[in-house]
């Protein structure tokens, strides 16, 4: 307090010594307060004081470790001012005793007595000027220790800054690694599929019919391949940087095509709850980027109940009025919903959620991107994005697309018994650096009753070609070594524009010059390469395409 932090402290025990001190100082309009003892002294200088007037003999065989340590523990800023009265001259040389009172009170001033009130007051004035000094240094520390703490508060934030962003860039420098090694795996095991699949194809067609427990095996057989061919597709999409390809898309079927992905996904001790309107029209949606999302969405939601709990897929048509939901224009959507009963987002945390590279996981479980590339998705198919949350309520995620103008399609891929031959016998030129996927691509194709002539390259493609062979059509896979499928299509097309190439690829993407070719996706069935081969010499389409196998699995 003020009226503490400059008064005056006298000591002076015997005598009439402290009285006229204190008169001296109030005739100054000086404040004082006069104690009796070094015990009480030291109290009121921890209550606040601007200096202290103190007699030779209150110090002189009293003990003095109290005030010592009182001196010697004033802060950094203090050095607080003594005026000691002595009893003859103030000099040192000629007053031995008081260097031991100089070294015991630092900074001190000697006054003889007796002394005119003039002096007193001079040396009281003085004494409490640069006590005011200290104080304003005090203050001064004060604002600098203050900037210190922040500096180094603001120094350990953008440090935790940094190193999260570290973090960050090291967990999307791993999944591009994952990405580009799910490619070549994939395609390995994509390889490794498609002889399965000719061969369980052809297997089921001879024997079918003849034996109705084989017909039961192979067909369970041929369910296992293709749902491995589904996971594999859908796994795919992660590695994935294309554009999206929208189409109108019953999403009632989508999701519950991905019904056991989800569940496998989230595990047992979350219940799944499925609801939705019963005539629900089509949405404008890629079908593959919506199964990532509805998939990143339910993997979140698992995160956010470590101990299990409830989750609901919901669909319903929705008619959304001007400013309902942000950014979406208003009119009719089809609104998907994914909603847990997990721990919940806090208000900072839901403001921010949706930020790229922010993410409330432990590092190692999480980028901090994907309500943004769900965000971003919904966005760029013309649709919207809501996001609601309270702790310990659970959280909500509604996703707004276009109603489709046509109706979505439901055609099925050709079954192995329903493939649809060529209108004539062809002469295939196949073209697979793979011996067993060549080997079973040839015969689905002999099967179906056409002419097949097999080699490991596309040199020998070509070898083959210049020696006259006289061909309908050439299968070539897209990846392999020295020249790709790519690159044989162009040959080939210089040389005999006439003869129509199909790229068969298991690859995660194809280059520019392989974009405008037909192809057909590995792993495939005779009835797939049958139908591919139908619309390639009709002419029917310039890229072979299944929708329904590709939407669902894709």
């Amino acid at each position: 307090m003020p009226h503490l932090s400059e008064r005056a402290l006298i000591l002076a025990p015997q005598g009439r010594d402290a009285a006229v001190a204190a008169a001296m100082l109030h005739e100054a309009r000086l404040r004082s307060q006069i104690v009796g003892d070094l015990g009480e002294l030291i109290a009121n200088l921890d209550a606040g004081a601007g200096f202290a007037i103190v007699t030779e003999e209150a110090l002189a065989g009293s003990p003095l470790h109290g005030l010592s340590d009182w001196i010697a523990g004033q802060e950094e800023w203090s050095d607080f001012p003594f005026v000691l009265l002595t009893r003859r001259g103030g000099g040192l040389e000629r007053n031995p005793s008081a260097a031991r009172y100089l070294e015991l009170l630092g900074n001190a001033t000697f006054l003889e007595r007796p002394f005119h009130p003039t002096t007193l007051v001079s040396l009281a004035q003085s004494a409490l000027r640069g006590r005011r000094r200290q104080y304003e240094a005090r203050a001064r520390l004060k604002e600098l220790n203050d900037l210190a703490k922040d500096l180094e508060r603001r120094v350990e934030e953008r440090t935790a800054e940094h190193e999260a962003a570290v973090a960050q860039l090291h967990e999307v420098q791993k999944l591009e690694t994952l990405g580009q090694l799910t490619g070549g795996v994939a395609h390995d095991f994509n390889n490794l599929l498609t002889p399965i699949t000719g061969a369980l194809d052809i297997l089921h067609k001879q024997y079918g019919d003849t034996d109705p427990r084989s017909a039961r095996l192979l067909g369970n057989a041929l369910k296992a391949a293709d749902r491995a061919k589904t996971l594999v597709q859908r796994l795919l999409g992660f590695a994935r940087r294309q554009t999206l390809q929208t189409e109108a898309v019953d999403i009632v079927r989508l999701i519950t095509g991905m019904r056991d992905l989800i569940a496998s996904s989230i595990g047992p001790t979350i219940e799944i709850r499925f609801e939705h309107e019963a005539e629900l029209p089509g949405a404008v949606v890629d079908p593959n980027q919506l199964e990532l999302a509805i998939l990143n969405l339910c993997v979140n939601a698992r995160d956010a109940m470590p101990d299990g709990g409830h989750l609901t897929i919901a669909l319903r048509q929705e008619s959304v009025r001007a400013g309902e939901v942000p950014m979406l224009a208003p009119g009719d959507y089809v609104r998907l919903s994914v909603i847990d009963d997990g721990c919940g987002m806090s208000g900072d945390t839901l403001a921010r959620a949706i930020e790229p590279f922010y993410s409330t996981k432990e590092v190692g479980r999480g980028t901090g991107l994907g309500l943004s590339m769900v965000h971003g998705l919904a966005a760029q198919l013309g649709g919207g994005f809501s996001i609601s949350s309270e702790l310990g309520e659970g959280t909500s995620v509604d996703l707004y697309f276009p109603i489709a103008a046509e109706q979505a399609s439901e055609t099925d891929i050709p079954s192995a018994g329903t493939s649809r031959p060529s209108q004539r016998k062809l002469s295939v030129l196949l073209v697979d650096d793979e011996d067993l996927v060549r080997f079973a691509t040839a015969e689905m194709v002999r099967e179906l009753g056409h002419r097949v002539t097999d080699v490991g390259s596309g040199v020998e493609a070509l070898e083959q070609l210049r020696q006259g062979l006289e061909v309908d059509v050439v299968i070539t896979d897209y990846k392999m070594p020295r020249m790709d499928g790519a690159q044989l299509a162009q040959q080939i097309g210089e040389t005999r524009p006439s003869v129509p190439v199909l790229i068969i690829t298991g690859y995660t993407g194809v280059s520019g010059d392989a974009l405008n070719l037909p192809r057909l996706a590995k792993p495939f069935g005779q009835a797939e390469i049958a139908a591919a081969l139908a619309n390639l010499t009709a002419g029917d389409e310039k890229v072979v395409r299944f929708p329904t196998r590709a939407k669902t699995g894709a």
